[in-house]
């Protein structure tokens, strides 16, 4: 079915992502892999072409005032990065969709002119710290903590599998500043990585996403101060139940995308590999099981589309953004699983896409809020 959600910019932009990816990027990705990071060199290619501010206003070097809050445009590169692997929608999205809005809308102006700039040209790489190793989904529980020590905070304590955060130049860190107050009780702080106190593991040895650098991060009395204290003082919490619909659409956006150009490059694979003296995808079983998701795919890239209109107009529901994050997440791994089946023994082969993608789709029924966590939100929003 064709879509009718883009208009000629939206088309235009992706033309402009796509090239600068198979210029850039495509040849690059078994360098990527082996590294387990993307170099900065692709994060200032990105930011020089401006890929990196879709959310941040033009005075900082951003396209934010040209998009004009369209969130179309963040779904195209989303999609784009997608088609090449998972691990690249990941990196990127973190760094431009979810850090870069909490600085615009919850940040100073000192702290927009301290870190905007840069964070738009990729000098400046960004990471989120919510995760604990004790907390997982359960935000309100975390132990990071900041005491009071006279104008600032003193903060101790420890997050995983942090994306970004092996390369991350500032994390903005979930602490807990006001114990006796429960969830109501948790700032987020602009931490550089050059303070005193911060440190990080090695690069976690994951089952999937290789290109991804993800790491434990450390506190050990790390200092900060008011200038340091993104939004308000014990309202992070909100804070970030304010931001995890994008987070979840953004999921979303990369799950489908993920699955659907994997898909596609299976279903030429069915047509050029035989058995039995034909196509395999020539016999009932794949002919109607490639048929069952392909609509999947489409029925599903139809709500996606709606839920990304919804949001471009302020009007996406946590909710609705929980639904898009956990089918998406149970689509694309039911599809992956199913094309590495019908790649047969290649399939199982890490030099085939296939089986790359299969692995880094894993983590996605996981993060940004386990499914099981989405299905409570739908749960309670039915009154349950």
């Amino acid at each position: 079915m064709e879509r009718t959600i883009y208009e000629d910019d939206h088309e235009a932009f992706r033309d402009s992502v796509r090239e600068f990816l198979q210029r850039s990027v495509v040849p690059h990705v078994e360098e990527h892999a082996v590294a387990k990071a993307l170099p900065r060199e692709f994060w200032l290619e990105a930011g020089k072409q401006g890929f990196l501010g879709l959310e941040i206003p033009e005075q900082f070097g951003g396209a934010g005032d040209l998009k004009d809050g369209d969130y179309r445009f963040n779904a195209v590169l989303m999609e784009e990065l997608s088609f090449v692997n998972a691990a690249l929608s990941s990196c990127v999205g973190i760094h431009s969709d979810i850090v870069a809005p909490y600085l615009v809308e919850l940040g100073t102006a000192d702290q927009h002119e301290r870190w905007l700039p840069r964070v738009a040209s990729g000098e400046l790489l960004c990471a989120i710290g919510m995760t604990e190793p004790s907390g997982g989904s359960d935000l309100a529980a975390l132990k990071t903590t900041g005491v009071r020590d006279g104008d600032g905070w003193v903060v101790n304590g420890s997050k995983t599998f942090i994306t970004n955060g092996y390369s991350a130049d500032l994390v903005v860190t979930a602490v807990r500043t006001s114990p006796e107050k429960g969830a109501r009780g948790i700032t987020l702080f602009g931490i550089e990585t050059s303070a005193p106190g911060f440190s990080r593991g090695r690069k976690l040895d994951k089952v999937g996403q290789d290109e991804s650098d993800t790491a434990e991060l450390f506190f050990e009395n790390v200092r900060v101060t008011e200038a340091d204290v993104v939004g308000q003082v014990d309202g992070g919490f909100i804070h970030m139940m304010q931001k995890l619909p994008q987070e979840r659409l953004g999921c979303a956006i990369s799950n489908l995308a993920h699955a659907k150009q994997i898909l596609l490059e299976t279903l030429e694979y069915t047509k050029e590999r035989a058995a039995f003296g034909a196509p395999i995808g020539s016999f009932q079983h794949n002919k109607f099981l490639l048929a069952e998701l392909f609509t999947q795919v489409d029925v599903t890239q139809a709500y996606v589309d709606q839920c990304v209109l919804a949001h471009s107009k302020k009007e996406l529901t946590p909710v609705d953004a929980a639904k898009a994050k956990w089918w998406t997440s149970e689509i694309q791994n039911r599809i992956l699983d199913h094309c590495v089946q019908l790649h047969g023994g290649y399939g199982f082969m890490n030099e085939y896409r296939v089986a790359r993608a299969w692995r880094d789709a894993r983590v996605s029924k996981i993060w940004a809020g386990s499914n099981e966590i989405m299905k409570e939100l739908i749960g309670r929003d039915l009154g349950l």
